[in-house]
Formats: structure tokens, sequence, C-alpha cells
């Protein structure tokens, strides 16, 4: 006997009814969930690259070094120190950081073993620094010329004169209100230099300061440059400062003395005694105390400034000492009077390897 089952048709229906949307529900989720792993999978590989990049720069900046370097106000100003930086930073695993300030300050931080390194401008000054135990290993850079500045109609009358005779001169004036000065004020190298001119030309500048004509000001060059400016004042600065902010058009100040053995300004680079603060970068400071006097940074120094203000902003020492060294060449035994400490611009007693420095 034979049965024939037969289904009802709805039932059919409702079967491919379920079997069809149970199949799209399931397509819908697999596309989905490829959706939401392809979005994490790129979600984690930018975390991967992020972290590899993090990782990559820590390591890069954790094995370069740093070097403090507490610098006189005019090497920083005039932005040499920072064409240097770009130079040397490229070339060396060392990063600089400087602090510019006066020559007085530098000495202190250096002092305190806050600076690996000090570039500064007072030779007696420097002596002190080198006696005490602190500094060593001083070498002469770089070398250029203080100039005393004022208004263009000269109301002193100094033009012309000696540099001690244009300090009596602005003397006179300024007591008889005609004129005023404006000082450094700050124990920088600039000041020091001031404070030994006046000595020289016969006056006590403790005194002076006292008087109404006379100004402290008690800043960097740049700022003591622009308050001369302001009062029409006359000022000492070193060339280098005067050019930069002369040629960016900041002051209307015209030089009146300049050059000369009075108003000669040497640079020199000094590093911090490793023996007594055993946290200075020694080394560090060596290695750029080693480029500052290499043929190339040496000819960046003299080429600085000479395409914006047709003149060099401070001219190179190393290749002039070492080349005249017993040459009676006029600006030789000029540096060597007025910053050799001892017949040396760093008596023996005072290095600490680097031999090569001193040939």
């Amino acid at each position: 006997m034979c049965v024939v089952l037969t289904v009802n048709p709805k039932i059919y229906r409702y079967a491919y009814k379920v079997i069809t949307t149970r199949y799209i529900h399931s397509s819908i989720t697999v596309f989905i969930m490829r959706k939401i792993l392809a979005f994490w999978g790129i979600i984690l590989a930018l975390a991967v690259i992020m972290s590899v990049a993090a990782t990559t720069y820590y390591l890069r900046s954790s094995i370069r070094e740093r070097v403090i370097v507490s610098t006189t106000t005019s090497l920083y100003e005039t932005n040499l120190l920072q064409v240097l930086e770009t130079k040397f930073e490229a070339e060396y695993p060392i990063d600089l950081n400087f602090i510019s300030v006066g020559t007085g300050i530098a000495i202190q931080h250096a002092q305190r073993g806050d600076a690996d390194l000090i570039l500064v401008h007072s030779p007696s000054d420097e002596k002190l620094f080198l006696t005490s135990g602190t500094g060593v290993n001083r070498k002469i850079i770089a070398y250029n010329f203080f100039a005393i500045v004022g208004p263009e109609n000269d109301p002193a009358g100094i033009q012309a004169l000696s540099t001690l005779q244009a300090l009596s001169k602005i003397v006179q004036k300024g007591r008889e209100n005609s004129a005023k000065w404006v000082s450094r004020g700050d124990n920088s190298g600039t000041h020091v230099k001031e404070k030994s001119l006046w000595t020289s030309a016969g006056f006590s500048w403790q005194n002076l300061s006292k008087e109404s004509w006379y100004i402290n000001a008690g800043s960097g060059m740049g700022e003591t440059l622009k308050k001369t400016d302001y009062f029409d004042a006359y000022t000492l600065t070193d060339m280098g400062t005067y050019l930069k902010y002369q040629g960016d058009r900041l002051i209307t100040l015209k030089v009146l003395i300049q050059e000369g053995r009075d108003l000669l300004n040497v640079y020199s680079a000094i590093a911090v005694n490793q023996t007594l603060h055993p946290s200075v970068n020694f080394q560090g400071a060596m290695t750029f105390t080693k480029w500052l006097v290499s043929s190339e940074a040496q000819q960046i120094i003299e080429d600085f400034g000479k395409d914006t203000y047709n003149q060099s902003l401070f001219y190179p020492a190393v290749q002039l000492l070492k080349e005249n060294a017993n040459a009676n060449l006029e600006i030789v035994q000029w540096i060597k009077d007025y910053a050799f400490i001892d017949g040396n611009e760093c008596p023996t007693q005072f290095r600490v390897g680097y031999q090569e420095l001193y040939p």
C-alpha cells in the first residue's frame, strides 16, 4: 500500500521564510563582524606604529647628551650661538642648552655647578674663575671691539676724541645736564670693562653711579641699547650687539668712538672642573670647545653678519693667535696684553687634558 503524504504549501513558505531570514541575518552578522574586526585591526596597527615611533624618538633622545652653556648676552642676542648650535648638533649627538646672562652671572652659574661650560668676555673675572679651581681649559675663541655710541647730534661733542677723553667730556656735560650715560649695571663683561675705563679716566664709577645723569639699566646689552636710545644718552656696547640692533632698526644710536686698544673685547670658552662638580658634562663641554676652535666653526664666526651688516660681528681668534704667536702683529699683542693670564691663554696648572688645544 502506498501512502502519499501531502504538506500544506503554507508550511513550505514558512520554512523558506525562516531559512532565508536566518541566512540573511547570518550574512549581515558576518559582514558586520568583519567590519568591526577590520576597524580594530586598523586601530591596533596605528597603536603599534605610534608606539614604535614614540619608542624610537625616546631612544634617539635618550642617547643624545646635553651640554648647558652659560653665556654672555652678546653672543646670544646677535644669534651667532644659534647658528653655531645648528651646525654643531647636526654633527654630534649633543644638545646645547644656552643660558644667556651677563658674564658675572654666567660665572655664578658655573660656580654652583649649574653649567658645563661658560662663554664670557671679562679676562679679570676669568682669571679668578680659574684660580678658584672651578674653571679649566680656557680657550680664546673670538674677539671684536667695544664702542661708545650716542645720539647723532652728539651733545657732549665726543666724536674724534680718545676713549678716555670722551668719557671725561661725558662726565663734564652730564654734570651740566647736557648729556646722560646708561650703564649695563649688571656686573657683565661689558660692565666690568666700563668700570675699568672710568678708573683709567680718573673717576670712581661708584660715585658716578650716584649722579643723576648716570643711569643704571641693570639689563642685557640689547635692552641697554634701547634704553640709551630712549634717553638720547651714551653707552658702552660691544659692536656685535650694536650692529644687530642698529641693522634691525631697533635703535638710532651712532658709533662715536670705536676700536683701539682700550676697546678690545675678547671672548673665551671655559669648562667647569669635573673634580669640583662631578655631575657636570665635562666631556660634552670639551667636545663643543674643540669644535669651536675648529676651522669650520672659526669660519662661521668670521662670516657671521657679513651678508646682513656688510661686516663681521665677531672675528675668529684661534688661527690668528696660533700663526702669529711670535709675530709682532699689533692685534695679537693687544690680545696678549689684555686677555692672556700670566702670559698664556690658559696657564698649564689650569689645564685638564686636551693638550692639543694649546700647541
